[in-house]
């Protein structure tokens, strides 16, 4: 039973990295090829398909994720997210710092997609718990946890979207109808979940690398407005670029250059270029120290790329595996209500897979079919599945990977805090999505 594989080769996964203590990257390629073998795809075809999840998931991600930590670490050895440190602490004090992070992570989160916005919001979070002293995940979690209900939830983000085109939905009716259920869900578990005592007995210490250990006096830092305008530029651009894409339609050179500026590479390429300039010559400090910068934070996220990548090579032989078609067949026989049915499918695929993507398009596809007689809000459908896809991430999600690494946590911490996040996020979304049914319902009688 390809389920059975799936839990099988999770375990042998943890298994490798808990009591072998093998590197997650060998451990991941590994527990790939056995899966490969049991679910019977050709030998001389592994290597090809091992290749292709690590070059799609390098490179929807390896862009992303290098030129943000290089923008974060400019930003750090200059002062500047010092600076913007040092201003929330002012406006929301050291006890408010959690509802800063998801303050700011909402905002931003809205329009850009997971891995960016936590690419850039994290070296804000980590000289937060330098200046304060506390606990990583006290500052850093909220964060994530507000970043991934935005991500998960809404559109202009991709899941949401494609689900969107798939069901006719409105996306601008999804987006408004799913904020009412994203904002106080999120905010409700991100500000729960760093109070939890297995979380709070979790101590992890800023990655090496990532973040400048010094602290500047304030006549060193450059100024607020140079530090947020730089912090926020990728924001601007790539917000600008969402929205236009959704309130403007057809081929013209105007919407693909400003769909260009927007794409995430651009828009931190050209911020990493700005803040060269505005952490660099402008106030004193030379090229070369610059570019040391830009060099410490690659060296930092090579084995943080690595692991991401073969995370993308075990979700590639899942899926080609054919343990998306099987569920498909599984559960196409199922008579339950079609939000439940949507978010149960994508909610399995999501375990199985490790793909949120791959789960929402499947399980779009398979309750298609039900919405037109049901009489359900085509909008409450696309959150529903929406919602299934944020449901456990674990091993086989190489988002789990970014946070693992990021928060400097073991597998097994990674589990006990993002796959229990990421499944009551997804439950309480779905309880959300059946309240609003019914509140449209009864506001169309």
């Amino acid at each position: 039973m390809p389920l059975v594989v799936v839990g099988i080769s999770v375990l042998v996964l943890l298994l490798l990295m808990t009591r072998l203590k093998l590197n997650g990257f060998a451990a991941l390629l590994l527990v790939a090829v056995g899966v490969a073998l049991v679910q019977g795809i050709p030998v001389k075809d592994i290597p090809d398909i091992l290749s292709e999840g690590i070059g799609g998931q390098i490179g929807d991600t390896m862009l992303t994720i290098g030129l943000g930590a290089m923008v974060g670490r400019v930003m750090g050895d200059s002062g500047a997210a010092q600076r913007i440190a040092g201003r929330l602490l002012d406006a929301f004090g050291p006890r408010g710092v959690q509802i800063a992070m998801v303050v700011t992570s909402m905002l931003i989160g809205v329009t850009m997609f997971y891995e960016v916005a936590f690419i850039i919001i994290v070296p804000i979070a980590f000289t937060l718990v330098r200046v304060t002293r506390a606990n990583l995940l006290w500052v850093g979690l909220p964060m994530s946890i507000a970043l991934s209900t935005m991500h998960s939830f809404l559109p202009p983000h991709p899941g949401p979207t494609a689900v969107a085109a798939t069901f006719h939905a409105s996306v601008g009716l999804t987006l408004f109808y799913g904020l009412f259920i994203a904002v106080p869900v999120g905010a409700f578990i991100a500000l729960l979940w760093p109070r939890l005592p297995f979380v709070k007995a979790i101590s992890p210490a800023i990655p090496k690398g990532l973040v400048s250990e010094r602290e500047f006096t304030d006549e060193e830092m450059p100024g607020l407005g140079w530090s947020l305008s730089v912090a926020l530029f990728p924001v601007v651009l790539i917000a600008g670029a969402a929205v236009t894409d959704m309130a403007a339609s057809g081929e013209t050179p105007l919407l693909h250059t400003v769909a260009f500026i927007g794409s995430a590479p651009i828009a931190l390429l050209l911020t990493l270029c700005l803040a060269i300039w505005a952490f660099g010559p402008r106030i004193g400090r030379s090229l070369a120290d610059v570019g040391a910068s830009c060099g410490s934070a690659a060296q930092a996220m090579a084995m943080i790329l690595l692991v991401i990548g073969a995370g993308g090579a075990f979700k590639n032989v899942l899926v080609e595996g054919g343990i998306s078609d099987y569920i498909q067949d599984v559960t196409d026989t199922w008579s339950i209500s079609p939000l439940v049915l949507a978010w149960l499918i994508a909610v399995i695929l999501r375990i199985a897979l490790g793909s949120a993507t791959v789960a929402v398009v499947t399980a779009s596809g398979v309750v298609l079919p039900l919405l037109a007689g049901s009489g359900t809000h085509a909008e409450m459908m696309v959150l529903a599945v929406s919602c299934g896809s944020i449901a456990f991430s674990h091993v086989n999600d190489p988002g789990f990977w970014l946070f693992k690494e990021y928060f400097n946590l073991s597998v097994i911490q990674a589990i006990k805090v993002r796959t229990s996040y990421t499944t009551v996020l997804s439950v309480l979304g779905l309880a959300g999505v059946l309240a609003g049914e019914w509140a449209l319902d009864i506001l169309s009688l």
